[in-house]
Parts: structure tokens; sequence; C-alpha cells
């Protein structure tokens, strides 16, 4: 009775359960009656030469053979090592590139960019006050007159000499650029609206038609830039730093050294 029930309230919502059947069946049709196997379990590693490399440090502990599920446990132990290392560096560099300047949860506290900009127009700035002292040193030794003159003044109005030299040079090599920039005139902007271009990458790139009716202007297509991480020797020894086993290692002190 309990079928007869469960067929009843079936019908009375309008399905037809031996067609429903059916319907799975032709669904799952490719799945009925077949074999599920694992695939092919494939080393990460070359397995002759990790063998011969295990069998090397092997020997040095007493041991003479190591049989080939060893290789392949390993092999997929460095492939998992690897894995899990290549995660957390990918992580450190994308914490790295992130950016809160737009962040409006975060405000700048120092521009060292600006400092350094700072300290290098100070710089500039010394750099020039001493260049104007030598200069007016010079013009002042080349103009003395005294008759008796000891090797320091020869050596000065020598070195006035080869200045004013120089800066008579820079002045025709700037007005010979100026009269070489006027004789070839203003440069024309290339026009990127032409008909039969298309803009990619902000270059005009001319497309020719099968047809010689009118081209149209193209559309402008922007392909999709693939974001890459790009991982440094920085992120690798700000990792290296956090592992508890690497935190002391031999392999840190080297890179750290670079």
């Amino acid at each position: 009775r309990d079928d007869d029930d469960i067929n009843d309230v079936a019908s009375m919502a309008g399905v037809n359960l031996n067609e429903e059947s059916a319907r799975i069946m032709a669904t799952n049709s490719d799945l009925v009656g077949s074999q599920i196997q694992s695939c092919k379990d494939e080393p990460f590693l070359a397995a002759i030469p990790l063998h011969k490399r295990i069998l090397e440090t092997a020997k040095k502990l007493g041991i003479t053979d190591v049989p080939a599920e060893v290789v392949t446990f390993i092999s997929h132990a460095t492939q998992n090592r690897l894995r899990t290392v290549i995660e957390k560096v990918t992580v450190i560099t994308q914490h790295r590139m992130e950016s809160y300047k737009d962040d409006e949860w975060y405000e700048q506290a120092t521009d060292v960019r600006a400092q350094l900009k700072f300290f290098e127009q100070l710089e500039r700035l010394e750099k020039q006050r001493k260049d104007e002292q030598e200069r007016e040193i010079l013009l002042k030794a080349a103009k003395s007159r005294s008759r008796q003159e000891d090797p320091e003044q020869a050596r000065l109005k020598q070195k006035a000499k080869e200045m004013q030299q120089q800066e008579l040079a820079q002045m025709r090599q700037r007005d010979a650029n100026l009269t070489a920039l006027a004789a070839i005139g203003p440069r024309k902007k290339r026009k990127l609206d032409t008909p039969g271009l298309l803009s990619i990458g902000g270059e005009g790139l001319g497309v020719s038609g099968g047809s010689q009716a009118g081209l149209g202007t193209a559309s402008p297509r922007q392909y999709p830039r693939q974001k890459i991480t790009r991982v440094n020797l920085r992120d690798f020894i700000f990792y290296m730093e956090q592992e508890r086993e690497m935190s002391h290692s031999l392999l840190l002190y080297r890179a750290l050294l670079k």
C-alpha cells in the first residue's frame, strides 16, 4: 500500500515515475556500466637520477637498498613542498604589490620619494654653489696681471682658459641644435582616427581590406592583459625568514650575501 500511495501522489502531481527513470538512465548512460580507475602515478622528478642521488646519500648511512616506492614518495613530497613554497611566496609578492594610496582607511604618514628628491635638490644646489665659487676664483686668476706668477697662479689661469673654451663650445652646440630644430620645423602629430587604422595599445596599425571598397573606421579592440606576479629575491628572503626550519639555514645566509 505504501508503493500505491507513492504512485498516487506522483500521479496526482503529474509525474510519471517510469518516464523519469528512463530519462535518468539516458542522461547517465555513459556512466552506467563503465569502470572508473585511478590515473597512473607519474613521479614529479626523473626517477633514475633521483634514485641514484638517494642511493649516494643512503650509502653514507649504511643503507644499500632503496625500493622504487621510496623514490616515488620523495618525488611527490618534493612536488608538494615546491607547491607550498610557490603559494606562500606568491601571497607575499601580492601583499608587497598592494597599494594603499587610494584606500580611505589609510593615510600617508611619510613620503620617502619626496624626501629623496629634496635631498637630491639640496645636493644639486650645493654643487652649483661650489661650481660658482670655483668659477669666480678661476675668473679672478685669469684677470690678474701680476708680473711674478707662482706655479699655482699659472695652473689656475690655464684651468680658467679651459673652462672658458668648454663654455664656448657648449654655447655653440646649443645654438647649432636650436638652428637644426628651427630648420626641421614643428613635428606633425599622427592622426589616430584615420580610416583603416586599428588602435592597439596606443599605436596605429594599418589594416588592408580584401576589396577596394571604402574601409570604415575599425573599432578599437582591448585585449585583456594577463596579470603577471613577479617574484624577486627579496620575497624569497622574507619567506625564509618566516619559516622555522629555514630562518637559520645556510641558504638564507647565502641569499642575504647576494
